[in-house]
């Protein structure tokens, strides 16, 4: 299943803000599709955003997941994973997660993971006490239901009693210690540790070059997912 990414500059109530994401959809494309197109808009026009940005993105996420359940004979079945960052004049950065796609900081030259993955086996407890179960089968990851490798993620209506699309958020103020902002989907994360990561990007000053160098040592290390990644520079 195909990545969505969203990258993004605009200006708001006399702010600017940077707008990144990464959707990794599964079973069907009209769930992630439907978070680029819309998830954004929905997080700003939370009338709290500029008070309370974390109460806003985390009400966001979740009348978003609740569309797209009673919507589902539109948009179908499927699911997606989701990383967003917002970037507030450069100044504040907010980071906002359901599943395993990742957000990780250079700061100072050190990975700095900022982002939860939602793992079934760490929700294990959650997910039963909703009468759910996780599997964890020989040879194969720890799985919902024994179906989805994810705790938390948007739609997946047949899954959603024991799945979750509460967001972990995290806010990271910009100062000069904060030098670049990696989000990458699992494709990548399954075959790098997240300071090989950085330690990959910290040469590059090229964003878009960074982005694609990433993505093409993960596929020389057979990575067999889906790999979609944005980089972002401060302080330039």
């Amino acid at each position: 299943m195909e990545d969505y990414l969203v990258a993004e500059y605009r200006k708001k109530k006399n702010h600017v803000l940077g707008l990144f994401a990464i959707f990794d959809g599964h079973l069907g494309d009209r769930v992630p599709t439907y978070l680029k197109d819309n998830l954004f808009n929905n997080i700003l026009e939370e009338s709290n955003f500029w008070k309370d940005p974390k109460a806003a993105i985390t009400n966001a996420y979740r009348s978003t997941d609740q569309f797209i359940l009673e919507n589902s004979m539109q948009l179908g079945p499927g699911g997606s994973t989701a990383v967003t960052a917002i970037v507030i004049d450069g100044k504040d950065l907010w980071v906002a997660n359901v599943g395993d796609s990742r957000a990780v900081v250079c700061e100072r030259g050190s990975a700095n993971q900022i982002t939860v993955d939602h793992e079934p086996h760490a929700e294990r407890r959650r997910i039963e006490k909703q009468g759910g179960f996780v599997t964890s089968l020989p040879g194969d990851v720890p799985r919902v239901n024994g179906q989805l490798a994810v705790a938390r993620a948007f739609g997946d209506q047949s899954l959603k009693a024991h799945l979750s699309s509460e967001p972990d958020v995290r806010h990271v103020p910009i100062d000069p210690s904060i030098e670049f902002l990696i989000l990458a989907s699992d494709g990548l994360w399954k075959v790098m540790k997240n300071q090989e990561a950085v330690d990959l990007v910290k040469p590059i000053k090229d964003p878009q070059a960074a982005a694609k160098r990433l993505t093409t040592e993960a596929l020389a290390r057979k990575s067999k997912d889906d790999i979609s990644c944005i980089v972002i520079r401060f302080g330039q």
